[in-house]
């Protein structure tokens, strides 16, 4: 992908070291119809770094759009302040709006448009002169060159999303908001997806990321927030917050075939697992491997292989938020 990225170019780079920072943000859906009035953002305070890649997940209405959507100027705040790479939204909304780009989650492109004219109207829209467009630069590195001049009802769903991830770009913001932008995507485009991402990243420009793939959220952020009933429950670099997850498993490959867990081990948080290995679970604050090891010896088990399973992302995402839901 040869495209170059100028971030910041949209706008000139104020002091503020942050690429955005939310402080005591609120929103509030005043009551309409049967709907009774929803406060979907509860004085939220999250600052994500410059040139990082940042994961915002949470369980669906848990206010995550609302946040991107405040972020973009799409949604009015009710209380609160948001500066975009140092800009106010309230103070000075054009330098802001100019400093970031949303792809959303759905699919929302005019069915005759080509990706060529789609990425000329945005650029047009966003004020970006003829001689600094870079619309077939941005369709070949999205890989969308030979369907310049295609109708986008034409398109795949994996050939839209790219296009929406074009259409994010053609401003050269420096922050990019990535809103779910795998789902329904075959894993030959995520990938491809992932690995531009990676490369936008490496030339300066922030990336925030909402997904639903937990895995993707591990391998690729540096920091992720959690979100909870409108409210920021966790905000860690990723590997302090899978560590958070005091559980680890033992899983042993014995000699012999297991069909069933030894009664001698029967008071652990064991199972037989396919392939005969067993399996012990075990929070490492309260249990070390060489006194489970010692056990597994004592119930008669000849051990031919072993390893230790990490805890993962998606555990430590179900335990924090079902304790917010608790509380």
């Amino acid at each position: 992908m040869d495209m170059e990225t100028t971030p910041g170019s949209a706008a000139s780079i104020p002091a503020r070291t942050a690429a955005i920072e939310a402080r005591g943000l609120r929103k509030v859906y005043r009551a309409s119809g049967n709907e009774p009035e929803k406060e979907a953002l509860k004085g939220i305070d999250l600052t994500i770094p410059r040139g990082s890649i940042f994961g915002l997940l949470g369980p669906n209405g848990a206010g995550k759009s609302t946040f991107i959507n405040t972020l973009a100027g799409l949604v009015t705040k009710t209380e609160g302040e948001v500066d975009v790479w140092g800009f106010d939204i309230d103070k000075n909304p054009r330098q802001a709006r100019a400093s970031i780009g949303v792809v959303p989650q759905e699919l929302n492109l005019d069915p005759f448009f080509t990706p060529g004219e789609v990425l000329e109207l945005q650029a047009g829209l966003y004020g970006v002169p003829k001689r600094e467009r870079r619309t077939d630069e941005i369709l070949r590195a999205i890989g969308l060159a030979d369907k310049k001049d295609a109708y986008a009802r034409t398109l795949s769903g994996g050939m839209r999303r790219r296009l929406l991830v074009g259409k994010a770009m053609v401003h050269a913001p420096p922050i990019i908001v990535l809103d779910e932008p795998t789902a329904g995507v075959d894993i030959e485009l995520r990938q491809q997806l992932w690995a531009y991402v990676k490369d936008l990243n490496a030339r300066g420009v922030t990336i925030v990321l909402t997904t639903h793939y937990l895995e993707e959220a591990e391998s690729l952020c540096d920091e992720i927030a959690i979100i909870n009933h409108g409210e920021v429950v966790a905000c860690e670099p990723t590997p302090r917050l899978v560590a958070r997850l005091d559980r680890k498993a033992l899983r042993v490959t014995p000699e012999d075939d297991l069909t069933q867990v030894p009664a001698a081990l029967s008071t652990l948080d064991a199972r037989i697992m396919p392939g005969g290995v067993l399996e012990i679970g075990y929070k490492p604050s309260q249990q070390n491997v060489a006194d489970l090891l010692e056990r597994v010896s004592q119930a008669g088990v000849k051990i031919r292989d072993l390893s230790i399973e990490e805890g993962h992302l998606e555990d430590v995402f179900l335990e924090i938020t079902r304790a917010s839901n608790a509380a």
